[in-house]
């Protein structure tokens, strides 16, 4: 409920048009700095409606989904496991979550995507009641795997659902995606922190089922917003708005080089995240930390991700996208080291700064999707990003956590430090691509 609540305040900024820092990717030197006369257009109640369910269910997945992160110690302590195992358990969701971004896109035009959009949060929530209520560590596995499988329908489909509500209106558009998105890291701050708090009265099977419970009420406050098919605008004649049809051109994959070398970028900076969320409970564990300082670290770090969703959209403004994407990935790099460098207390104090940069890149590159691609392909196109981007975080834990079985898991975590930087020539890349289309 916590971090539903924290959603209605960006919303309520978003409706306004008071908060243009969260407005993604837009060129300094093109018209876009001006005001728009959309900028302030009023939007109908059923637009509105679809930006509050996307926003929820992203929170709600997003929080679910990181929550992995503060279990992952207790899982190796509890059944001896490798660091290699371990992170195969993160990779478990994420690769089944990866795996099923575009046949949900086809599945939600059968179904439709409220349809899909509430029974994939069901499905998380069984998951996490399924593995609570029995507690061996095959049912975790496959609970992991369903998980996944209700996961992979929200991101393709809430933010169609939102692109496709807001459409015809550029400015409100962009503002409602920076919206949704940035309810998912207060989804990320809240749930996390939530669960280490429960952890230091109930044990990890019984935060799991209270976690569950709260999936469940979420599914039902979805079936509640998206109690109608969403609906576009209104119909010419005055009469009551029809649902917007999704688009079969979207189906083709975008073929643009620009495109590719975003995806490539992405899968880096999410390899690059996911690896080192994976190990950080462990690098936090031998400093001194317990379960409850693993969870208040993972809510800084989550909390300074949020604010890295706005402050880099800002930077992106004034700096463009290369410096932007060289600073933050830059400055990851060198905190990661930090981490590893510093006491407990130290590294504590640097979490939301490394939050910041380690999340802000993939809101600025997350923005350059509609920029790469022609609008009947956005459907896909954000589907496909997501497949590689995740599926990225899906292999990334695996990799680093035989790194961590073989070397040791600072040495793991430099081996992330170094891997980051690799965005930096693609960046170039995608940098000359948007120049190439007048949007850098």
């Amino acid at each position: 409920m916590f971090s539903i609540f924290l959603i209605l305040v960006p919303l309520a900024a978003s409706r306004r048009g008071i908060m243009p820092g969260m407005v993604s990717i837009a060129s300094p030197n093109t018209a876009s700095d001006k005001p728009l006369p959309q900028a302030h257009t009023p939007m109908p109640a059923e637009a509105r409606r679809s930006l509050l369910a996307a926003s929820v269910a992203h929170a709600v997945h997003d929080g679910m989904t990181d929550l992995i992160y503060v279990l992952l110690p207790l899982w190796q302590s509890q059944f001896g496991l490798s660091l290699a195992f371990t992170g195969a358990m993160r990779g478990l969701y994420a690769a089944c979550m990866a795996g099923f971004q575009v046949p949900a896109t086809r599945l939600a035009r059968r179904w439709g995507r409220p349809a899909l959009l509430v029974g994939g949060t069901v499905l998380v929530a069984l998951a996490y009641l399924v593995a609570g209520l029995s507690g061996a560590l095959p049912v975790v596995c496959g609970a992991l795997l369903l998980g996944g499988l209700g996961a992979s329908t929200q991101h393709p489909l809430a933010s169609a659902l939102v692109a496709d509500a807001y459409a015809g209106h550029r400015v409100q558009a962009r503002r409602a995606l920076a919206s949704y998105n940035f309810a998912g890291d207060l989804g990320k701050t809240a749930v996390p922190a939530g669960v280490g708090a429960l952890l230091m009265w109930l044990s990890w099977q019984h935060s799991l089922i209270a976690v569950g419970l709260l999936g469940l009420g979420a599914a039902a406050g979805l079936a509640w917003l998206l109690r109608a098919p969403p609906l576009q605008g209104a119909a010419a004649d005055g009469g009551p708005a029809q649902p917007a049809p999704l688009p079969q051109q979207a189906l083709v994959p975008p073929p643009t080089w620009g495109f590719a070398a975003l995806a490539a970028t992405g899968v880096v900076d999410s390899g690059t995240r996911m690896g080192f969320l994976t190990f950080l409970p462990f690098v936090l564990s031998a400093k001194g930390a317990g379960a409850a300082g693993t969870g208040l670290a993972l809510g800084l770090l989550f909390v300074g991700g949020a604010l890295g969703k706005l402050l880099c959209a800002v930077l992106e403004r004034h700096l463009g996208l290369l410096r932007t994407v060289w600073l933050t990935e830059g400055a990851t790099a060198l905190c990661i080291v930090g981490t590893l460098l510093l006491p407990w207390w130290g590294a504590l104090a640097l979490m939301p700064l490394l939050g910041l940069m380690l999340n802000g890149t993939s809101s600025v590159l997350y923005g350059c999707v509609p920029d790469l691609v022609p609008p009947e392909g956005r459907d896909r196109a954000f589907a496909l990003y997501y497949t590689a981007t995740i599926g990225a975080g899906a292999i990334a834990p695996s990799l680093f956590g035989w790194l961590g079985d073989q070397w040791g898991v600072a040495q793991a975590m430099q081996a992330v430090a170094a891997f980051v930087l690799l965005t930096l020539p693609l960046t170039w890349v995608v940098r000359q691509a948007l120049a190439g289309q007048g949007r850098d």
